[in-house]
Protein backbone atom coordinates (compact mmCIF):
# COMPACT_ATOMS: atom_id res chain seq x y z
CA UNK A 1 0.00 0.00 0.00
CA UNK A 2 1.08 3.56 -0.60
CA UNK A 3 0.40 6.07 1.57
CA UNK A 4 1.66 9.95 0.76
CA UNK A 5 1.97 12.76 3.50
CA UNK A 6 1.65 16.03 2.19
CA UNK A 7 3.51 18.83 2.84
CA UNK A 8 4.64 17.91 6.90
CA UNK A 9 7.60 19.64 8.15
CA UNK A 10 10.24 16.91 9.46
CA UNK A 11 11.92 17.45 12.73
CA UNK A 12 14.90 14.75 12.96
CA UNK A 13 18.16 16.33 13.32
CA UNK A 14 19.64 13.59 12.39
CA UNK A 15 17.93 13.97 8.95
CA UNK A 16 19.26 15.79 5.70
CA UNK A 17 15.59 17.19 5.65
CA UNK A 18 15.31 18.81 9.42
CA UNK A 19 13.29 21.61 9.55
CA UNK A 20 12.49 21.03 5.58
CA UNK A 21 8.47 20.79 4.39
CA UNK A 22 8.32 17.66 2.15
CA UNK A 23 5.90 15.29 1.06
CA UNK A 24 6.88 11.42 2.32
CA UNK A 25 5.62 8.97 0.37
CA UNK A 26 5.55 5.51 2.36
CA UNK A 27 5.49 2.28 -0.05
CA UNK A 28 4.77 -1.12 1.89
CA UNK A 29 6.17 0.54 5.01
CA UNK A 30 9.38 1.48 3.72
CA UNK A 31 10.40 5.42 2.97
CA UNK A 32 10.23 5.39 -0.83
CA UNK A 33 10.55 9.15 -1.29
CA UNK A 34 11.13 12.19 -0.24
CA UNK A 35 10.48 15.44 -2.24
CA UNK A 36 8.55 18.53 -3.54
CA UNK A 37 6.77 16.35 -6.09
CA UNK A 38 3.14 14.93 -5.80
CA UNK A 39 2.82 10.91 -6.02
CA UNK A 40 -0.12 8.52 -6.80
CA UNK A 41 -0.77 7.02 -4.10
CA UNK A 42 -3.54 4.52 -2.39
CA UNK A 43 -4.04 6.94 0.41
CA UNK A 44 -2.96 10.82 1.33
CA UNK A 45 -2.50 12.37 4.85
CA UNK A 46 -2.67 16.35 4.75
CA UNK A 47 -3.55 18.76 6.99
CA UNK A 48 -2.41 22.71 7.86
CA UNK A 49 0.45 21.95 10.75
CA UNK A 50 1.55 18.65 9.77
CA UNK A 51 4.88 17.58 11.51
CA UNK A 52 7.09 14.08 10.52
CA UNK A 53 9.27 12.94 13.08
CA UNK A 54 10.67 9.74 13.58
CA UNK A 55 8.16 7.73 15.91
CA UNK A 56 7.68 8.34 19.50
CA UNK A 57 9.36 6.00 22.30
CA UNK A 58 8.10 6.02 25.52
CA UNK A 59 11.15 5.19 28.77
CA UNK A 60 8.07 3.65 31.08
CA UNK A 61 4.98 2.05 30.67
CA UNK A 62 3.17 -0.77 32.64
CA UNK A 63 1.80 -2.64 30.13
CA UNK A 64 0.21 -5.28 33.20
CA UNK A 65 0.32 -8.50 31.17
CA UNK A 66 0.72 -10.66 31.75
CA UNK A 67 -1.16 -11.01 35.17
CA UNK A 68 -3.39 -8.60 35.32
CA UNK A 69 -5.31 -8.49 31.36
CA UNK A 70 -8.33 -6.70 33.11
CA UNK A 71 -6.18 -3.56 34.06
CA UNK A 72 -4.25 -3.52 30.05
CA UNK A 73 -3.10 -5.76 27.75
CA UNK A 74 -0.37 -5.80 25.19
CA UNK A 75 -3.41 -5.53 22.42
CA UNK A 76 -5.02 -2.17 23.71
CA UNK A 77 -1.81 -0.62 25.23
CA UNK A 78 -0.85 -1.02 21.21
CA UNK A 79 -3.91 0.59 20.43
CA UNK A 80 -3.52 3.38 23.32
CA UNK A 81 0.46 3.68 21.95
CA UNK A 82 -0.55 4.01 18.37
CA UNK A 83 -3.49 6.27 19.48
CA UNK A 84 -0.99 8.63 21.16
CA UNK A 85 1.88 8.70 18.72
CA UNK A 86 4.43 6.16 20.10
CA UNK A 87 6.06 3.59 18.63
CA UNK A 88 7.82 2.09 20.76
CA UNK A 89 7.90 1.63 24.49
CA UNK A 90 9.84 0.25 27.48
CA UNK A 91 7.64 -2.04 30.02
CA UNK A 92 8.25 -1.94 33.63
CA UNK A 93 8.99 -5.53 35.20
CA UNK A 94 6.20 -5.94 37.64
CA UNK A 95 4.03 -8.35 35.83
CA UNK A 96 2.26 -11.55 36.92
CA UNK A 97 4.76 -12.95 37.08
CA UNK A 98 7.64 -10.48 37.23
CA UNK A 99 9.82 -10.04 33.87
CA UNK A 100 12.76 -12.27 35.45
CA UNK A 101 12.98 -14.94 32.81
CA UNK A 102 14.08 -15.69 29.30
CA UNK A 103 10.11 -17.21 28.88
CA UNK A 104 8.13 -14.05 29.81
CA UNK A 105 10.65 -11.64 27.65
CA UNK A 106 9.74 -13.52 24.27
CA UNK A 107 5.97 -13.92 25.66
CA UNK A 108 5.81 -10.13 25.77
CA UNK A 109 8.04 -9.77 22.69
CA UNK A 110 5.37 -12.41 20.40
CA UNK A 111 2.46 -10.90 21.89
CA UNK A 112 3.35 -7.18 20.23
CA UNK A 113 3.83 -8.56 16.73
CA UNK A 114 1.86 -7.22 13.52
CA UNK A 115 0.94 -3.72 15.82
CA UNK A 116 2.52 -0.52 15.13
CA UNK A 117 4.58 -0.68 18.64
CA UNK A 118 7.81 -2.73 19.61
CA UNK A 119 8.15 -3.34 23.36
CA UNK A 120 11.42 -3.54 25.07
CA UNK A 121 11.03 -5.64 28.22
CA UNK A 122 12.89 -3.73 31.28
CA UNK A 123 13.89 -7.01 33.52
CA UNK A 124 14.13 -6.87 37.28
CA UNK A 125 17.17 -6.52 38.72
CA UNK A 126 16.35 -8.37 42.05
CA UNK A 127 14.22 -11.92 41.93
CA UNK A 128 10.24 -10.50 42.15
CA UNK A 129 11.20 -6.96 42.17
CA UNK A 130 11.73 -7.94 46.58
CA UNK A 131 15.30 -6.43 46.44
CA UNK A 132 16.88 -9.26 47.92
CA UNK A 133 19.06 -11.72 45.46
CA UNK A 134 20.38 -10.63 42.33
CA UNK A 135 18.21 -11.89 38.88
CA UNK A 136 19.44 -13.58 35.93
CA UNK A 137 21.22 -10.43 34.39
CA UNK A 138 23.39 -11.46 31.62
CA UNK A 139 21.31 -14.40 30.83
CA UNK A 140 18.46 -11.52 31.10
CA UNK A 141 19.91 -9.47 28.67
CA UNK A 142 21.02 -11.91 25.81
CA UNK A 143 17.09 -13.20 25.91
CA UNK A 144 16.55 -9.26 25.22
CA UNK A 145 16.11 -7.33 28.26
CA UNK A 146 16.64 -3.95 27.28
CA UNK A 147 17.83 -2.21 31.07
CA UNK A 148 17.34 -3.45 34.76
CA UNK A 149 15.13 -2.08 37.07
CA UNK A 150 12.72 -3.07 39.93
CA UNK A 151 10.21 -1.03 38.51
CA UNK A 152 7.79 0.84 40.28
CA UNK A 153 9.47 -0.49 43.45
CA UNK A 154 13.18 1.39 44.30
CA UNK A 155 16.15 -0.79 44.53
CA UNK A 156 16.27 -0.09 48.33
CA UNK A 157 19.32 -2.70 49.54
CA UNK A 158 22.56 -0.89 48.53
CA UNK A 159 24.88 -3.61 48.31
CA UNK A 160 22.38 -5.14 45.65
CA UNK A 161 22.60 -1.44 43.68
CA UNK A 162 26.29 -1.71 44.35
CA UNK A 163 26.74 -5.56 42.92
CA UNK A 164 23.89 -4.82 40.01
CA UNK A 165 26.29 -1.83 38.92
CA UNK A 166 29.40 -3.78 39.16
CA UNK A 167 27.41 -7.30 36.61
CA UNK A 168 26.10 -4.75 34.06
CA UNK A 169 29.44 -3.13 32.81
CA UNK A 170 30.23 -6.57 31.34
CA UNK A 171 27.50 -5.59 28.33
CA UNK A 172 27.40 -1.99 28.59
CA UNK A 173 23.77 -2.39 30.65
CA UNK A 174 21.82 0.21 32.40
CA UNK A 175 20.17 0.47 35.83
CA UNK A 176 16.84 2.60 35.95
CA UNK A 177 15.89 3.16 39.85
CA UNK A 178 12.78 4.98 41.07
CA UNK A 179 14.02 6.53 43.75
CA UNK A 180 12.29 6.23 47.26
CA UNK A 181 12.67 5.83 50.52
CA UNK A 182 10.26 3.80 52.19
CA UNK A 183 10.73 4.25 55.45
CA UNK A 184 10.26 8.10 55.26
CA UNK A 185 7.20 7.37 52.11
CA UNK A 186 5.01 5.07 54.09
CA UNK A 187 1.56 5.05 54.39
CA UNK A 188 2.05 8.33 52.30
CA UNK A 189 -0.81 9.74 50.14
CA UNK A 190 0.17 12.70 48.28
CA UNK A 191 3.09 15.35 48.19
CA UNK A 192 4.07 16.87 51.90
CA UNK A 193 3.04 20.41 52.05
CA UNK A 194 0.76 23.02 52.79
CA UNK A 195 -2.30 20.64 51.12
CA UNK A 196 -1.24 17.53 53.11
CA UNK A 197 -2.15 19.42 56.11
CA UNK A 198 -5.16 21.14 55.01
CA UNK A 199 -6.66 17.67 53.76
CA UNK A 200 -5.60 15.67 56.57
CA UNK A 201 -3.72 13.00 54.00
CA UNK A 202 0.20 11.74 55.55
CA UNK A 203 2.58 13.68 53.03
CA UNK A 204 4.84 11.85 51.05
CA UNK A 205 8.03 14.60 51.37
CA UNK A 206 10.87 15.33 48.71
CA UNK A 207 13.47 13.95 50.63
CA UNK A 208 12.53 10.20 50.25
CA UNK A 209 13.54 10.80 47.03
CA UNK A 210 16.46 12.92 47.71
CA UNK A 211 18.01 10.62 49.75
CA UNK A 212 18.04 7.77 47.44
CA UNK A 213 19.76 9.89 45.13
CA UNK A 214 22.31 10.56 46.92
CA UNK A 215 22.92 7.12 47.81
CA UNK A 216 22.62 6.02 44.19
CA UNK A 217 25.34 8.75 43.20
CA UNK A 218 27.92 7.75 45.96
CA UNK A 219 27.89 4.24 44.98
CA UNK A 220 27.81 4.82 40.63
CA UNK A 221 30.75 6.53 41.91
CA UNK A 222 32.42 4.05 43.38
CA UNK A 223 31.90 1.23 41.04
CA UNK A 224 31.20 3.39 37.52
CA UNK A 225 28.45 1.85 35.63
CA UNK A 226 25.19 3.94 34.33
CA UNK A 227 22.29 4.51 36.33
CA UNK A 228 18.73 6.41 35.18
CA UNK A 229 16.46 7.98 37.66
CA UNK A 230 12.68 7.56 36.83
CA UNK A 231 10.03 9.67 37.43
CA UNK A 232 12.10 12.96 39.15
CA UNK A 233 9.54 14.86 41.17
CA UNK A 234 12.15 17.22 43.17
CA UNK A 235 14.09 20.70 42.35
CA UNK A 236 16.56 19.48 45.17
CA UNK A 237 16.93 15.85 43.47
CA UNK A 238 17.53 17.37 39.93
CA UNK A 239 20.45 19.68 41.51
CA UNK A 240 21.96 16.61 42.67
CA UNK A 241 21.83 14.91 39.27
CA UNK A 242 23.16 18.33 37.83
CA UNK A 243 26.20 18.46 39.27
CA UNK A 244 26.61 14.06 38.93
CA UNK A 245 26.65 15.27 35.21
CA UNK A 246 29.24 18.17 35.50
CA UNK A 247 31.53 15.47 37.30
CA UNK A 248 31.43 13.35 34.55
CA UNK A 249 28.84 10.59 36.36
CA UNK A 250 27.20 8.58 33.62
CA UNK A 251 23.63 9.35 35.03
CA UNK A 252 20.30 10.69 33.19
CA UNK A 253 16.74 11.02 34.35
CA UNK A 254 13.40 11.17 33.07
CA UNK A 255 10.09 12.80 34.68
CA UNK A 256 6.13 11.84 33.54
CA UNK A 257 4.38 14.63 31.56
CA UNK A 258 1.82 15.18 34.33
CA UNK A 259 4.20 16.07 36.75
CA UNK A 260 4.76 19.06 34.28
CA UNK A 261 1.47 20.32 34.73
CA UNK A 262 -0.50 18.87 37.17
CA UNK A 263 -0.25 20.43 41.11
CA UNK A 264 -0.81 18.81 44.38
CA UNK A 265 -4.43 22.00 44.89
CA UNK A 266 -5.66 19.58 42.79
CA UNK A 267 -5.93 16.73 44.60
CA UNK A 268 -8.39 19.17 47.35
CA UNK A 269 -11.31 17.04 45.73
CA UNK A 270 -9.90 13.66 46.35
CA UNK A 271 -10.14 12.66 43.04
CA UNK A 272 -8.22 9.53 42.89
CA UNK A 273 -7.50 10.22 39.56
CA UNK A 274 -4.87 12.45 40.38
CA UNK A 275 -3.25 9.90 42.61
CA UNK A 276 0.31 9.60 41.81
CA UNK A 277 3.27 8.19 43.21
CA UNK A 278 5.68 10.15 43.06
CA UNK A 279 2.82 12.70 44.02
CA UNK A 280 1.95 15.51 42.33
CA UNK A 281 4.53 18.40 43.86
CA UNK A 282 3.52 22.23 44.19
CA UNK A 283 3.28 25.02 41.67
CA UNK A 284 6.49 26.19 42.36
CA UNK A 285 8.13 22.61 41.47
CA UNK A 286 6.35 22.44 38.26
CA UNK A 287 8.47 26.14 37.14
CA UNK A 288 12.30 24.12 38.43
CA UNK A 289 11.15 21.01 36.56
CA UNK A 290 10.70 23.24 32.93
CA UNK A 291 13.88 25.26 33.73
CA UNK A 292 15.57 21.49 34.29
CA UNK A 293 14.26 20.14 30.99
CA UNK A 294 15.32 23.73 29.52
CA UNK A 295 19.14 22.55 30.34
CA UNK A 296 18.87 18.93 29.71
CA UNK A 297 19.35 18.51 33.19
CA UNK A 298 16.08 16.27 32.32
CA UNK A 299 16.78 14.30 29.31
CA UNK A 300 13.09 12.24 28.47
CA UNK A 301 10.04 13.03 29.43
CA UNK A 302 7.38 9.59 30.03
CA UNK A 303 4.09 8.98 30.15
CA UNK A 304 4.55 6.73 33.57
CA UNK A 305 1.28 5.25 31.54
CA UNK A 306 -0.20 2.88 34.65
CA UNK A 307 -3.65 1.87 33.68
CA UNK A 308 -5.95 1.20 36.66
CA UNK A 309 -9.32 -0.35 36.90
CA UNK A 310 -12.39 0.93 38.93
CA UNK A 311 -12.24 -1.46 41.64
CA UNK A 312 -8.47 -0.25 42.19
CA UNK A 313 -9.11 3.89 42.12
CA UNK A 314 -13.41 4.00 43.07
CA UNK A 315 -12.58 4.13 46.49
CA UNK A 316 -11.60 6.19 49.26
CA UNK A 317 -8.59 8.18 48.55
CA UNK A 318 -6.07 6.69 50.89
CA UNK A 319 -7.32 3.19 49.68
CA UNK A 320 -7.14 3.66 46.23
CA UNK A 321 -4.17 2.75 43.80
CA UNK A 322 -1.48 4.93 42.89
CA UNK A 323 -1.06 5.71 38.96
CA UNK A 324 -3.03 7.39 35.84
CA UNK A 325 -3.06 6.75 32.49
CA UNK A 326 -0.67 8.50 29.94
CA UNK A 327 0.23 6.87 26.50
CA UNK A 328 -2.91 8.53 24.59
CA UNK A 329 -1.90 11.93 26.30
CA UNK A 330 1.67 11.90 26.40
CA UNK A 331 2.50 14.84 23.51
CA UNK A 332 -0.55 16.72 24.01
CA UNK A 333 0.11 17.10 27.39
CA UNK A 334 3.41 18.48 27.43
CA UNK A 335 2.23 20.62 24.65
CA UNK A 336 -1.08 22.27 26.06
CA UNK A 337 1.45 23.39 28.98
CA UNK A 338 4.47 23.78 27.55
CA UNK A 339 6.50 26.68 29.20
CA UNK A 340 8.94 27.86 25.70
CA UNK A 341 10.48 25.14 25.23
CA UNK A 342 10.95 24.73 21.54
CA UNK A 343 8.98 21.99 20.13
CA UNK A 344 12.23 20.57 18.61
CA UNK A 345 13.68 19.88 21.69
CA UNK A 346 10.51 17.97 23.60
CA UNK A 347 10.65 15.90 20.28
CA UNK A 348 14.26 15.07 21.19
CA UNK A 349 13.34 14.13 24.37
CA UNK A 350 10.17 11.24 23.11
CA UNK A 351 12.79 10.20 20.16
CA UNK A 352 16.66 10.38 20.20
CA UNK A 353 17.50 10.35 23.66
CA UNK A 354 15.52 7.91 25.32
CA UNK A 355 16.56 5.53 22.86
CA UNK A 356 20.46 6.84 22.73
CA UNK A 357 20.28 6.02 27.05
CA UNK A 358 18.82 2.39 25.83
CA UNK A 359 21.38 2.11 22.92
CA UNK A 360 18.42 1.17 20.80
CA UNK A 361 18.91 2.20 16.62
CA UNK A 362 17.39 5.63 15.83
CA UNK A 363 14.55 5.53 13.60
CA UNK A 364 15.82 8.20 10.44
CA UNK A 365 13.53 10.01 8.04
CA UNK A 366 15.25 9.24 4.60
CA UNK A 367 14.62 7.63 1.51
CA UNK A 368 14.88 3.43 1.82
CA UNK A 369 14.55 3.68 5.70
CA UNK A 370 11.58 1.51 6.92
CA UNK A 371 9.20 3.73 8.33
CA UNK A 372 9.31 4.61 11.68
CA UNK A 373 7.41 7.59 12.12
CA UNK A 374 5.08 9.81 13.63
CA UNK A 375 2.37 12.34 12.39
CA UNK A 376 1.43 15.26 14.31
CA UNK A 377 -0.37 18.57 14.50
CA UNK A 378 1.07 20.64 17.08
CA UNK A 379 -1.68 23.22 16.37
CA UNK A 380 -5.02 21.90 16.74
CA UNK A 381 -6.96 22.09 19.80
CA UNK A 382 -9.48 19.15 21.15
CA UNK A 383 -11.23 17.73 24.27
CA UNK A 384 -10.50 14.57 25.17
CA UNK A 385 -13.28 12.44 26.01
CA UNK A 386 -13.63 9.35 28.10
CA UNK A 387 -15.02 7.51 24.45
CA UNK A 388 -11.38 8.69 22.89
CA UNK A 389 -9.78 6.24 25.57
CA UNK A 390 -8.57 2.94 23.86
CA UNK A 391 -7.11 1.28 27.22
CA UNK A 392 -9.08 -1.03 29.21
CA UNK A 393 -8.84 1.30 32.38
CA UNK A 394 -10.05 4.86 32.33
CA UNK A 395 -8.15 6.57 35.36
CA UNK A 396 -6.93 9.32 33.32
CA UNK A 397 -7.33 13.19 35.24
CA UNK A 398 -7.18 14.72 31.49
CA UNK A 399 -10.90 13.73 30.67
CA UNK A 400 -12.68 16.84 29.46
CA UNK A 401 -9.71 18.80 29.56
CA UNK A 402 -8.88 20.82 26.31
CA UNK A 403 -5.40 20.16 25.12
CA UNK A 404 -3.70 21.26 22.50
CA UNK A 405 -1.47 19.36 19.77
CA UNK A 406 -3.02 16.02 17.41
CA UNK A 407 -1.50 12.72 16.57
CA UNK A 408 -2.73 12.46 12.71
CA UNK A 409 -0.97 8.66 12.20
CA UNK A 410 1.44 6.72 12.97
CA UNK A 411 3.88 4.25 11.00
CA UNK A 412 5.89 1.30 11.96
CA UNK A 413 6.32 -2.67 11.20
CA UNK A 414 4.98 -2.45 8.10
CA UNK A 415 2.30 -0.95 9.86
CA UNK A 416 0.01 2.31 10.22
CA UNK A 417 -2.35 3.49 12.51
CA UNK A 418 -4.50 6.47 11.10
CA UNK A 419 -6.66 8.73 12.84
Amino acid sequence: MNILIKSAEIIDPNSDFHKKTKNILIENGVIKKISDSNHKADRTIEGKNLKASPGWFDMRVSIKDPGSEHKEDINTVAQAAAAGGVTEIACLPNTKPVIQSKDVISYIKSKAQSTTLNIYPIAAVTLEAKGEELTEMIDLHHAGAIAFSDGSKPIWHSDILLKALQYIQMFDGLIIDRPEERQLSNFGQMNEGKMSTLLGLKGIPKLAEELIIERDLKILEYTGGRIHFSLISSPGSLDLIREAKKKGLNVTCDIAAHHLCLDDSLLENFDTNYKVNPPLRSKEDINQFWKALADNTIDVIVSDHNPQDEESKNLEFDLADFGILGLQTLFPVINTYNKKIKLEKIIEKLTVTPREILNIPIPKIEEGAKANITIFDPETEWVFSEKDIKSKSKNSPFIGKKLKGTVVAVFNNNQHFIH
